[in-house]
This record gives C-alpha cells, sequence and structure tokens, in this order.
C-alpha cells in the first residue's frame, strides 16, 4: 500500500459494504425541466432574449463533442416548462347543472393559472419546490389544493368575505422535492499515489478517466457527480482513528466531486467492493479526526425531477379544468410538457389511458405526437415528458388522443399559442429588415438571413410567412397598454398587431354522455348530441363572471374547474386578437360580431397571404369554425377606417359594451333553458389594468 498522507490531494475511498438494505429508488412521477440545453445554454435560458437575427451554430473540431452548438450572443428562445395532470372534475353549467369530466388539470403554474393565465414557466420559475406553510398565506392554500382553493386569484377565504394579506403566487412544479438521500459505510481509507494490482482499489488517472457508469447503481451518482463523507461513531476505548493498525488521515470528511468510478476492485482484507475517487476541496486537510467505526458516503439533496406522489394525487385528483391549462411559448423557444396520469377517482374500475396531441403542429418527431399508434400512452400513475421545438407562430390547441371522440367530448382539450419571433424585434428595429426579408441589408454587422422567416414569393412554396409584397416601413414601437407591440405572426408589415389577446375555446358537452361516462360504459356515441355550449368552458352569463368558477365536487371540495373568463376588455382605440378555436365533436359553430369590425387574419395557425405577398385578410362580421379548426381574428376598434384625416369623434368611447354570440338559436340555450349559450361581452375601456389577456380589468 502506499504511504498514508495528510492533506494528499487525491484520495481513494473502497466502499466495502452497504449499512442495510438500500430502499428501491424507482418512481413513475417524474418531471422534466432542464437549466439549460445545448441548444439554449444556461446563461439565455431564463428570459427570451431580443431578436437579432437567426440563431447562428457551430460544430466543434476539437474535443468529444462533435455536435453543433450556438454561437455566444446570437441565441434565440429560451427554455419553458409545464406539467399537467390527466384525470376527472366537475364543471358547471349555465343553469347551475354539474356536469362530470374527463379532463387535464394544472400541475405547474397554479397561480398564474388561477389568474386565468397560461401555466407555462421558465425554469427558475418551475423548478421551485412548494416553500411549505407560511404566516401571511392563505390558510386554505395550505391543504394540498393551491390551484383551485378559494382565493388562489383574490386572496379571499372560502366564506370569509374579507382578503389575506398576501396572495399565492407559487408557480413551480407540484411535487417536486430533492431526490431521497442514500447512505453507504466506507472503510479503507488510503490516501497517496497507489500502485493497480489486482489486490487494492484502484482508479485511473482523472484526465485519462472516460468511465461513464455510477458509483454504485442503489446511489446512483455519476461520474462528476458530488459526495457527501460523513464521519462516523469512534471506536470505543481508542483515541486514534484507524483502520486495522494504520491511522486514518485527516481531510477526508466533506463534500467532493467525484472523479472516478471503479466497480471491479478487491480490497485488502480479500472482498470485491466499489471504489471511487475524489477531489479534496481542502487539500491542507481537515485536522484531527476522531475515532470511528467507518466513516459513511451519501448523495446529496439535489432536484432531479424527483417528484413526492401526495401532493401530486393530493392536487391533480378531481382537478380537471376546462378548458385544460393554456400552454403559451415563443418560436425558438424548447418546451418540456409533462403529462402526469393521476387516474380517475370517480371511475375507479377504468384503468385509462392519457396522451397530449398538438392538433396541426408541424412536430418533428412522431414519438412526441400523441398518437398512442406511433408514440405512447401514459399509464394511471405514470409521468410522459413531450419535447418539442416551437417551429412556426400560430394558434393551435391540444387534446388527448386516446378514444379521441370520447374524451374531447369528456373535456380533455385546451389551447397552444405559439408567440412568433417579430415580437422580440428591438424597439424602433425595421420588421421587414430584422426578419431578413432584404437578404440582410441593413441587419446588424455580421448577422445571416432567417431562413426560417424568409420567404420569397414563388420560390418556397412551404413557407408559414410569405415576404410582404411591399416593405410598409413597419417598425418595433408601443402599443396602447405601454408594451413592446405584439404581432400573431411574422407579418414584415405589422399587419397583424393587436394590444390584448383573448382565447376563446367553443366546445360542448351533451349531459347523457357524460352522466354515462360517469356510471357505466359504452357511451352511445351515435346519439352524441351537445346541449350546453361553451366558451373558455363557460356558458353566459357565466362567461363574463371576473376570476375562477368553482363547482364543489364529489369530494366535498371547491374546485376552480373553470378558471378563464370569456369577457373582452379592449382599450379606446385598441384592437384585441381572438385566439378562436372549436373544439366540439359533433358541431360547426358560428361567432357573430355587431358593432366591432372583425379582421381574419389567420386560418389553422396560418397567415392570410398568397404567394405573391398580398395579404388576403378580410373584414367581416361573422365567422365559422368546423370541429378541429382554429381562426386568429381581430376585433378592430381603433379608428383606422376613418382615413388618415381620422373621425370627428370615436367611434367606440370607453364605456361601450357589445356582444359576441352566435346566431344559432339552439347554441343560446342551455339544455332545454333558454339562456346562456355561446355569447359573451366585449368592452371599451379608458384603460386596462393586469396584463395584455384575460383575467385584466377594465378601467
Amino acid at each position: 500500500m502506499a504511504s498514508r498522507k495528510l492533506g494528499t490531494f487525491w484520495l481513494l475511498i473502497g466502499l466495502i459494504g452497504i449499512a442495510g438494505a438500500l430502499p428501491a429508488s424507482a418512481q413513475s412521477f417524474r418531471v422534466q425541466c432542464p437549466n439549460s440545453t445545448v441548444t439554449h445554454p444556461a446563461a439565455t435560458n431564463n428570459s427570451e432574449p431580443v431578436y437579432n437575427g437567426p440563431t447562428q451554430f457551430t460544430r466543434p473540431t476539437t474535443g468529444t463533442s462533435q455536435w453543433v452548438v450556438p454561437t455566444a450572443g446570437t441565441v434565440n428562445g429560451a427554455i419553458k416548462c409545464q406539467q399537467v395532470s390527466g384525470g376527472d372534475g366537475y364543471a358547471t353549467m349555465g343553469d347551475g347543472t354539474q356536469t362530470f369530466m374527463f379532463s387535464f388539470g394544472p400541475l405547474s403554474g397554479l397561480a398564474d393559472i388561477a389568474n386565468g393565465q397560461a401555466g407555462t414557466q421558465f425554469p427558475s420559475g418551475f423548478n421551485v419546490p412548494y416553500p411549505g406553510n407560511c404566516s401571511n398565506c392563505n390558510p386554505f392554500l395550505q391543504r394540498g389544493d393551491p390551484a383551485t382553493s378559494d382565493g388562489a386569484s383574490s386572496g379571499a377565504s372560502p366564506g370569509s368575505g374579507g382578503t389575506s394579506s398576501a396572495l399565492f403566487t407559487w408557480n413551480g412544479a407540484v411535487g417536486l422535492t430533492p431526490d431521497i438521500v442514500q447512505t453507504v459505510a466506507l472503510s479503507d481509507l488510503v490516501a497517496g499515489a497507489l500502485p493497480t494490482p489486482a489486490t487494492a482499489p484502484h482508479c485511473p488517472t482523472p484526465t485519462a478517466n472516460t468511465v461513464t457508469g455510477y458509483l454504485f447503481e442503489p446511489l446512483g451518482i455519476p461520474v462528476g457527480a458530488q459526495v457527501m463523507i460523513n464521519q462516523a461513531p469512534p471506536i470505543p476505548g481508542t483515541t486514534t482513528p484507524i483502520i486495522g493498525s494504520t491511522p486514518i488521515p485527516g481531510g477526508f470528511v466533506g463534500t467532493f466531486n467525484v472523479t472516478c468510478v471503479d466497480s471491479n476492485v478487491i480490497s485488502p482484507e480479500g472482498s470485491t467492493q466499489f471504489a471511487f475517487q475524489y477531489t479534496d476541496a481542502a487539500a491542507a486537510g481537515q485536522g484531527a479526526q476522531t475515532a470511528l467505526v467507518g466513516p459513511s458516503a451519501s448523495t446529496p439533496p439535489v432536484l432531479d425531477g424527483h417528484v413526492d406522489p401526495r401532493p401530486v394525487i393530493d392536487i391533480g385528483v378531481m382537478n380537471g379544468n376546462i378548458p385544460a391549462p393554456l400552454v403559451q411559448f415563443d418560436e425558438d423557444d424548447e418546451l418540456f410538457l409533462t403529462l402526469t396520469n393521476v387516474g380517475m377517482i370517480m371511475r375507479p374500475d377504468l384503468f385509462e389511458q392519457h396522451t397530449i396531441h398538438f392538433h396541426g403542429y408541424p412536430n418533428a418527431s412522431s414519438f412526441y405526437d400523441g398518437v398512442p399508434d406511433a408514440s405512447v400512452a401514459i399509464n394511471i400513475g405514470a409521468s410522459f415528458t413531450y419535447y418539442y421545438l416551437a417551429p412556426d407562430a400560430g394558434t393551435y390547441f391540444w387534446h388527448c388522443h386516446i378514444t379521441p371522440p370520447e374524451h374531447l367530448q369528456m373535456g380533455m382539450v385546451g389551447q397552444l399559442h405559439v408567440r412568433p419571433r417579430q415580437d422580440r424585434v428591438p424597439s424602433g428595429g425595421s420588421l421587414y429588415t430584422y426578419l431578413g426579408y432584404q437578404n440582410g441589408i441593413g441587419l446588424p454587422s455580421g448577422t445571416a438571413v432567417d431562413l426560417r422567416t424568409v420567404c420569397k414569393p414563388g420560390a418556397d412554396i412551404l413557407c408559414s410567412a410569405t415576404t410582404p409584397a411591399v416593405n410598409t416601413g413597419a417598425v418595433q414601437g408601443t402599443d396602447k397598454l405601454g408594451n413592446p407591440q405584439r404581432y400573431t405572426y411574422n407579418d414584415g408589415d405589422g399587419s397583424t398587431a393587436y394590444d390584448v389577446e383573448y382565447p376563446l375555446q367553443m366546445h360542448g358537452f351533451d349531459p347523457n354522455f357524460h352522466f354515462v361516462g360517469m356510471t357505466f360504459n359504452p357511451e352511445g356515441f351515435v346519439d352524441m348530441k351537445d346541449k350546453y355550449f361553451l366558451l373558455n368552458g363557460r356558458s353566459y352569463p357565466d362567461t363574463v363572471a371576473a376570476g375562477p368558477q368553482a363547482t364543489t365536487s364529489s369530494d366535498g371540495q371547491l374546485h376552480y374547474s373553470q378558471p378563464m373568463p370569456a369577457t373582452i376588455n379592449i382599450p379606446v382605440g385598441g384592437r384585441a386578437l381572438l385566439r378562436l378555436v372549436n373544439l366540439s365533436v359533433s358541431e360547426y359553430h358560428t361567432l357573430q360580431s355587431l358593432g366591432i369590425p372583425m379582421k381574419e387574419v389567420g386560418f389553422n395557425a396560418k397567415l392570410l397571404r398568397d404567394q405573391a405577398g398580398m395579404n388576403t385578410e378580410f373584414f367581416t362580421n361573422s365567422i365559422t369554425l368546423g370541429g378541429g379548426e382554429s381562426l386568429d381574428v381581430i376585433l378592430d376598434a381603433s379608428d383606422a377606417s376613418c382615413g388618415s384625416t381620422g373621425c370627428a369623434t370615436t367611434l367606440y368611447p370607453a364605456g361601450r359594451v357589445f356582444y359576441l354570440y352566435t346566431p344559432q338559436l339552439d347554441h343560446l340555450s342551455n339544455d332545454a333553458e333558454n339562456f346562456g349559450g355561446l355569447m359573451t361581452e366585449v368592452h371599451i375601456c379608458s384603460s386596462v389594468t393586469g396584463g395584455n389577456t384575460y383575467g385584466n380589468t377594465c378601467n
């Protein structure tokens, strides 16, 4: 054996045995939200960078990393994460009837969703374990159901009539917790340069180490990770730490980086053991050590996607929403969307799998498409993380693709919005120039043309947004709320600009079908006929009720299963983008606007523009959508129609109320009642507070 020197930089420790049987570390509920990826390094993944041209990639010519990596300073987009549950729940119709649903619910972004927002988060918001009880939190938010407890958006306790001192603001992943610390016993502490006979612990030098295995598989510590080494109780009657007859050096207690793994070594005592080598951050040693039976090594607690199933079940059961939690991200983003199947407490006899299918979305991999024939389906008690790289802006939607007619009718439907990179053009920048329509002319020095946006007429018939026929001179400015201007698509001419946006999901329920789904199978698909007609999961007048709408479910608790109102608030002279989708299984839906013109700018996530670069957008007062179709419509309450000289009086002054409704009379009712249905209000406001999207306040 080599000499045992105190303070040696490299130490080798043999793992002789395990202190008792290690618990199994496998679990079915997991989430994924990396802090960095090859495409989005850690320096840029928690914010949306300004768009200054396309991301530039290079391929290293040396080293082991031969994949392409982004060049510093030109990384676009960020990392976004979200977790949703698949289960059941209840919703309340306009006549007060409670309807049973199979539905998706929120398991991240709970505060945002309770306020009517999207639940999609940056890693810095998603990877935050629940902070637990706090003195100034609403006590009803600490029962394990923060997203659907009364007061999530207002701070009010049920029945109290008052407000709490602080709102619920946590948006992390439900159940996210550090991994379980595991411990093994150590002995035969050896320091110094070591020979490599088969009878002694040994490892290659760190620079030559290419081992990618694990320290000890139940521990799951890879090379490059950290291990905590702790002192053990002293041996009775001794004063000097020894192993056998040899004193033990100091400097081995602390947290160290694992640099080597060797699982095929023989200890001096003749037993097979696992060994690892680590670096000593305090090379001068740790001082005198007490006598011991043997030190121990343990994994340090880290966030690795490990989820405690108790809060997941506690929150996820009976927590289905209609619509499903909204997903929103930007072009160039990487999205990690985890679906956790918590089962259906009202139908424990069903072993229903669930998937997520992005309808009409240009997904490059069938593995993440959600159609079970070509991908995977998620069993009860399991999680699966879908991965998407956002390519094209537009209004999409997502739904379960297990027996789609049944699961869509039962409520497993939601919206997905991809925002254009044009939103991130610097203030004052030419929209035409920054999107590469001039082949780089006028762009910052060294900036290449963005081939993902530049689409020359006649050159590429597959372009998602054709180059405008002319350069209108449109530049990035501010909207009516004082925020950077937002757009529906990469239009290059500002034609799809808006000030506020609202998703409107059209859907219908057949109460008989839902009753059968709650009690026994099979349902009568042939006889399925919608009787309740919904905008964002509500019928009028519930569509204009502020805040999340609650239903008392069969667990006796209030669940805010309808969090999204459908009121449209437009600032004076402003424009509202309506992201319309029809997710009915059996009905066409028509919506009509009288008083404020509707400008249709996109259909099925495609900008209305022909291959010659001419805008084909048009004004109308009525639109009709079939099931599985989306439409981007701008309610234009500006005075643009008056021309350059303006109007003698404001066409749409503050305080005016208009209606968006269906002319289909049978869709303006709730079952047998002549009341409710597809209708909501459009308010003209002197100002709008609370953001540019749903859940804001008209002043």
